[in-house]
């Protein structure tokens, strides 16, 4: 077994955003005329797409949430986000990327992203951070009805890596994933995907009780140890 594609979540791992999505989600709840909670993002948000969060966020006080209500929040929330991203003139992409992209596309892995953010969003930073060209594939919250920690976005990325790579052939256990949160490592591993947690979230110590690898920057990320442990897995199951 050889590692074929590396998935990435996005908000979290590529850009530095939660504080900011936090802050949104807050102003959301004010203009909604409910109070915001100490914790509580970081209990109910981090990890999620944003539709569920916000929906577990106002049924816990009380609302009744339709597809329409929680529409309209959302699209609010996205153009303030846009709005408070082009007042930035270098975006918070975290350190180590930019090497760790390089490296991966110099053993052929193909790369995506698996994330609870729009696909707008996700473009939008991609293209101004010069990205975009290097993942062949995103899955977004426009693609999916459930949010992590269900396996459901990686298992799509898998599939549609196939379809752009037919002579792929790509299986859960031959990719990596990238997460910084419970709830990403979850989705990755119920999909029978090894994952790296990256510590830019949570405490290494804590992320390492759940992960495969933990690393506290991207640029800790030692690919040829783990592109070995790959390699001995297929040796291993060749003997057995």
């Amino acid at each position: 077994m050889v590692l074929k594609a590396v998935l990435f979540d996005f908000n979290g791992v590529i850009i530095n955003d939660e504080p900011l999505h936090e802050k949104l989600i807050e102003q959301l709840l004010i203009e909604e005329n409910l109070r915001p909670k100490p914790g509580e993002f970081r209990e109910m948000c981090l990890g999620r797409s944003d539709r569920a969060c916000l929906s577990d966020l106002l049924e816990s006080r009380g609302r009744i949430v339709s597809d329409r209500y929680l529409d309209d929040l959302l699209d609010r929330k996205a153009k303030a986000y846009v709005q408070q991203l082009s007042v930035l003139e270098t975006l918070p992409t975290y350190l180590g990327l930019d090497d760790l992209i390089f490296n991966l596309r110099s053993t052929q892995c193909k790369l995506a992203i698996v994330s609870g953010a729009s696909l707008s969003e996700i473009e939008l930073i991609l293209e101004r951070c010069k990205l975009r060209e290097y993942f062949t594939t995103i899955v977004s919250s426009n693609d999916l009805t459930v949010s992590k920690p269900e396996p459901d976005g990686y298992l799509l990325a898998v599939d549609r890596l196939n379809q752009t790579f037919p002579d792929l052939d790509l299986h859960p256990a031959e990719c990596l994933a990238i997460e910084d949160t419970f709830a990403g490592i979850a989705a990755a591993k119920r999909a029978g995907i090894p994952v790296v947690g990256v510590a830019n979230t949570y405490p290494f110590h804590m992320l390492q009780r759940c992960a495969n690898w933990t690393v506290d920057y991207l640029s800790d990320l030692e690919l040829d140890r783990v592109q070995q442990v790959f390699s001995k897995e297929t040796l291993e199951s060749e003997t057995e």
